[in-house]
């Protein structure tokens, strides 16, 4: 679904807001990639402007120092915790839009480019891009192609590509400290319910996909990533900090 252009303008500036914990493997090829995307904005947008902020959410490793080396403003949060790294970057944060962003995904060259399209629309409330899965195992590729359907009848959207217009992030309160899993669906869900009752919308970008390291879903055994990933058993749970700590052990939640 796509905002539909009725009001337009254009955008002036977009804080890409990127949480990371130990996050050295993977946040140099991150951060090369979005380079990449803002090269293609400031080609069709020369007069607006992007900024990085990469949140250190308590790191042991160089994943400040290799953030500064691609020249992204690096903040520190303390306390080991996705939405509040995030909404951390967001009080941090110079842009009228944000777009919160995974540290271990690759984004195709027009993301940036997609995204100012959908918010030059004024009545676009925020949104997200779909994302491609690529564990390794065959059945897992499947499954995660079946939640995938099953997700969008629900009117899901995973958070390792979202974006908001700083006046709704705020409005909302931003993401919801108190969930340790699933706090992306829970916070693209608000702005959906909170557009529809203002007259707004919101998108959901398929043309362009984002692709996160499949680490996550390969590092246990086949039945407990199944288990863990089910909505049926995140749902009750999700609020109980310690269920999560073997998902999301050394990683940026």
């Amino acid at each position: 679904m796509f905002c539909t252009p009725l009001r337009q303008r254009k955008m002036k500036s977009l804080s890409v807001i990127i949480p990371a914990l130990n996050e050295e493997r993977y946040i140099g090829d991150t951060l090369q990639w979005l380079q990449s995307a803002v090269l293609t904005w400031n080609t069709v947008q020369p007069d607006s402007s992007v900024e990085i902020v990469v949140v250190d959410n308590d790191s042991t490793d160089r994943t400040a120092e290799l953030a500064r080396s691609y020249d992204a403003k690096v903040i520190s949060e303390p306390v080991r915790n996705i939405s509040r790294a995030r909404n951390s970057g967001a009080r941090n944060a110079q842009g009228e839009a944000f777009l919160f962003l995974d540290a271990d995904t690759k984004v195709p060259a027009d993301l940036l480019k997609r995204i100012a399209e959908e918010l030059q629309n004024d009545d676009c409330a925020g949104g997200a891009v779909a994302v491609q899965h690529l564990p390794a195992s065959a059945l897992l590729r499947i499954y995660v192609w079946c939640w995938k359907i099953f997700g969008r009848l629900l009117g899901m959207a995973q958070g390792a590509a979202q974006f908001s217009r700083r006046d709704m992030f705020e409005k909302l309160g931003g993401y919801d400290e108190g969930i340790y899993m699933g706090e992306d669906v829970d916070f693209f869900w608000r702005i959906k319910k909170d557009a529809s009752r203002s007259g707004k919308t919101t998108s959901y970008i398929q043309d362009i996909q984002v692709v996160p390291s499949p680490r996550r879903w390969d590092q246990w055994p086949l039945w407990k990533t199944l288990i863990y990933t089910n909505p049926f058993f995140i749902a009750p749970l999700q609020r109980w900090k310690r269920a999560w700590h073997g998902w999301y052990k050394n990683v940026s939640r």
